[in-house]
């Protein structure tokens, strides 16, 4: 059926080795696997799971992490969740990751009161604002800071595991060895006013694995959360290519329903699309267009690059993408299949869409 998603685990393997080679090369440092961009798609899990160089599994959705729990800690993986936890779902929390990233106190909190209704001893990355101004307390904010650490290390239920930031995401500021050693030296900071040691200071996502190649990576990060990195193969701080990965690891196909010579430009005044939007349109004259059975519901009009080069996408409706297929040299008919890799936009899409078929290639199963 169509429109699937082709999953190649043996390209997300070598991806995976690439990393795995690169994060080793700093003494001490783990590497925490992040499925959420294929929403915890079972073979990815597996493959991430029975990975030797993998410590940690993780992801944003609890309803993800509650899928795969119990199969990751058979393999002596621990589990996280990477979105700050709400309120509502803390006593799941507690039961599906044994470690969670957290910046508000009356959160953890509760989950202190939840792991001890549970019996559990539930662990937390205590994540810091190092500029990007998504989630963690404000670097600056040291007095704060302290008071949630002190805070925390009289808690019976929870232990302070180490600090975490996220950079690149919201603010798009890239991980530099200057900001991530204001990280290092908090933490320095920490272990030394109330005697103790943290076990992860970990330095972001993909954006910081660049680093590690130019030996910038400040001494003490000892953690990154990679999940682009080995999908895709992306370095996200500047868009290059990872050494040794592959980005062409899924492809998404779509089958033509529709093929016609129409114009290039609609006839009648325009208003706006489907979205809302004012569509502009350049006259080219008459052009083969063709139609497949995917549209926005299901997928990234800017995160799909043709396999076929000639092909140009011209946009789409929520069920419908619609392609200029004038300049291709095959002869495309009705029911031939398109295909397209993706950005990490497209293959966040395409893989939470129940209404593409997931069908894995290879054999790293």
């Amino acid at each position: 059926m169509y429109p699937r998603l082709m999953i190649n685990l043996d390209k997300l393997k070598q991806n995976l080795d690439a990393c795995a080679s690169i994060v080793h090369r700093v003494p001490g440092a783990s590497m925490m696997i992040v499925t959420k961009g294929m929403c915890a798609d079972p073979g990815i899990v597996k493959l991430a799971a029975d990975h030797p160089a993998v410590e940690y599994v993780a992801d944003s959705r609890i309803q993800n992490l509650k899928t795969y729990a119990d199969k990751v800690r058979e393999k002596g993986k621990k589990t996280v969740l990477l979105r700050l936890p709400m309120h509502s779902e803390a006593s799941e929390v507690v039961r599906y990751a044994d470690l969670s990233l957290n910046s508000e106190i009356s959160t953890i909190r509760l989950l202190d009161q939840e792991a001890e209704k549970a019996g559990l001893v539930h662990q937390v990355l205590l994540m810091i604002d190092l500029g990007d101004l998504r989630e963690g307390i404000f670097y600056q904010n040291e007095e704060e800071i302290f008071a949630v650490v002190s805070e925390i290390l009289k808690m019976q239920h929870i232990k302070l595991h180490g600090l975490g930031v996220n950079l690149t995401c919201y603010g798009a500021i890239i991980p530099k060895h200057d900001n991530l050693s204001l990280l290092v030296e908090l933490g320095r900071k920490i272990e030394k006013a109330f005697s103790i040691t943290l076990q992860m200071i970990s330095g972001g996502n993909s954006s910081s694995i660049y680093l590690i190649g130019r030996g910038e990576l400040p001494e003490g990060i000892n953690n990154l959360r990679l999940g682009e990195s080995f999908l895709l193969g992306n370095d996200t701080a500047y868009g290059t290519n990872i050494p040794g990965t592959v980005r062409d690891t899924l492809v998404l196909q779509a089958e033509i329903i529709e093929l016609k010579d129409k114009p290039s430009y609609p006839i009648g005044e325009i208003g706006v699309d489907a979205f809302g939007h004012r569509p502009e349109y350049v006259d080219t004259g008459m052009m083969t267009r063709g139609i497949i059975a995917i549209g926005q519901q299901d997928a990234q009009l800017d995160s799909m690059i043709p396999l076929d080069h000639d092909i140009k996408i011209l946009g789409g409706s929520s069920d419908h993408i619609i392609v200029d297929l004038s300049r291709c040299h095959t002869q495309y008919q009705v029911g031939d299949v398109l295909s397209f890799t993706l950005g990490y936009g497209g293959m966040l899409k395409a893989a939470t869409s129940p209404y593409v078929e997931k069908v894995y290639r290879g054999t790293a199963q």
